[in-house]
């Protein structure tokens, strides 16, 4: 069969418009408008308006991903083995989940009577992990199998390489509206004269407020909703697989291919170092500027630092990753991310107010290194997969998808472990009413600063050394890639 016939297979299941590209990154800026609200303000809503200790808080965001380690796996095989139906095989799950992960999002910050109350500290506890792990269940049902949707969206790598891009868009777009909130939930602390009363280091103290969290959570939650229901009608599966047998030992015959596959578990431990690091930033970052810095407008400036080069990433990003690869461009990447932190470290002995806008400087750098990643990260998941398949000749992509979904919850136990273990180091004081020591605050810029630093820099030496899919090898996999799904058509594995 000549070339040209070989690329008919790829070409019959390709030619994304707009709107497919669109469509496609809709669904996480939906998700991330709720997501950002649990990697922005949880961390701080819990400690500030429940009154939660970091103790509790870590061990809790811990026993939420031990479920994980059990559900998450149960519902990638669910999309591998089920019937496509007349709605496809993962796009329906965009429908399906978009009440529950609206309401979930809403009962976490919901501050019933008597919750974050003096004498209902258990009450509390048990409040805040319900509600958190209905919010966890509701969020994999979404992204477990969206993540696998670009699979039967086209299986042309180019526009995958697209796909990524607008995901990483949507994703971005999705976590700014939080920022609003971060940066305008604060009131001066006043005491029972009506003073505002000051901290040691000679700064009016700030409180976060209930009333505006709340109000922008039930905006942020409709909005979200409405959207997911938009891109379900947008969203097209190009290519129809059957569904995986359901045969006994299945889950941990597919699972045990996937972790003896050099590039999958690569991207897996940057991906959950990726989410690890951003989600340290965003939640730690709250209390940096609110204590440290006294500027809460910071959360928004720094954001639009670290997410602003998407901008001028997307107009070159995927040309330049096809000139020079994915690998050998993120890498870069992580490495100046890296650089970038560990400058912001070494500039410990400034004045806050003079350092603030070195810190947005920095953070604008870093963030470019990260975009190049960011913006590339599920391309790379999905060459990774592609290789498990031209290897073995098998694609489970709902359950490869759930334990990269679950690891990337592991790197949100690792930045919950990070944030509460930083603010038990730092003896971080929670109770209401209290005030930050000027030493405390000296270490919370340190820890602020170095763990991102440490974090960016193993994503480094991981894609530098252990991802093997290089720009050659990618190119291969491309031409494997192709006499398989010729493979897989005659055999009726799929239908196009």
């Amino acid at each position: 069969m000549s070339q040209n016939n070989e690329q008919s297979y790829i070409s019959r299941t390709s030619g994304l418009k707009a709107k497919d590209y669109i469509g496609y990154a809709m669904v996480d800026l939906a998700g991330c408008l709720v997501f950002a609200l649990v990697t922005t303000l949880l961390q701080k809503f819990y400690t500030d308006i429940f009154h939660l200790s970091p103790l509790f808080i870590m061990i809790m965001f811990i026993a939420a991903r031990v479920w994980d380690g059990i559900n998450d796996p149960i519902m990638g095989r669910i999309c591998d083995t089920v019937e496509p139906g007349p709605h496809g095989r993962y796009r329906k799950w965009i429908l399906y989940a978009a009440v529950p992960l609206a309401v979930s999002a809403v009962l976490m910050f919901l501050k019933l009577p008597g919750i974050g109350e003096e004498g209902h500290y258990t009450a509390t506890c048990i409040y805040a992990t319900c509600t958190y792990i209905f919010f966890g269940m509701a969020y994999t049902v979404l992204q477990i199998p969206y993540g696998s949707l670009a699979s039967v969206v086209t299986t042309d790598a180019h526009e995958r390489s697209k796909l990524s891009v607008f995901r990483s868009i949507g994703a971005a777009l999705g976590s700014i509206p939080v920022l609003l909130i971060a940066s305008f939930a604060y009131a001066d602390r006043l005491d029972a004269a009506g003073n505002p009363v000051i901290g040691e280091n000679g700064k009016v103290i700030t409180d976060m407020q209930y009333g505006p969290v709340i109000k922008g959570v039930i905006i942020m939650a409709v909005i979200s909703c409405i959207l997911l229901l938009i891109s379900f009608t947008l969203n097209k599966e190009r290519v129809k697989t059957k569904p995986q047998p359901k045969e006994k030992g299945a889950a941990k015959k597919t699972i045990t291919m996937l972790f003896g596959n050099r590039a999958f578990v690569a991207i897996t431990m940057v991906s959950m170092l990726l989410l690890a690091g951003q989600m340290f930033t965003q939640s730690f970052y709250t209390y940096l500027f609110d204590d440290y810095f006294h500027a809460n407008w910071m959360n928004l400036a720094t954001q639009a630092c670290t997410y602003s080069p998407m901008i001028i990433f997307m107009f070159f990003l995927p040309k330049l990753t096809g000139k020079k690869g994915k690998k050998e461009v993120t890498a870069a990447g992580m490495t100046v991310a890296a650089l970038a932190n560990l400058v912001l470290f070494f500039l410990r002995g400034m004045d806050p107010s003079k350092l603030l806008w070195i810190f947005l400087a920095m953070n604008f750098i870093s963030g470019c290194g990260l975009t190049t990643l960011v913006m590339q990260l599920w391309a790379m998941v999905a060459d990774a997969i592609d290789d498990i398949e031209v290897r073995t000749g098998s694609r489970d992509d709902g359950t490869a998808y759930s334990v990269f979904n679950l690891f990337r919850k592991v790197g949100q136990v690792l930045a919950a472990i990070c944030v509460n273990g930083a603010l038990l180091g730092m003896h971080y004081k929670y109770e209401k009413g209290a005030v930050q020591t000027l030493a405390n605050l000296k270490i919370m810029y340190d820890l602020g600063t170095l763990i991102p630093a440490v974090m960016f820099g193993i994503m480094a030496v991981l894609l530098f050394v252990s991802y093997p899919l290089s720009k050659e090898k990618t190119e291969e996999l491309q031409t494997q890639k192709e006499l398989k799904l010729r493979e897989s058509y005659e055999n009726k594995e799929i239908e196009i």
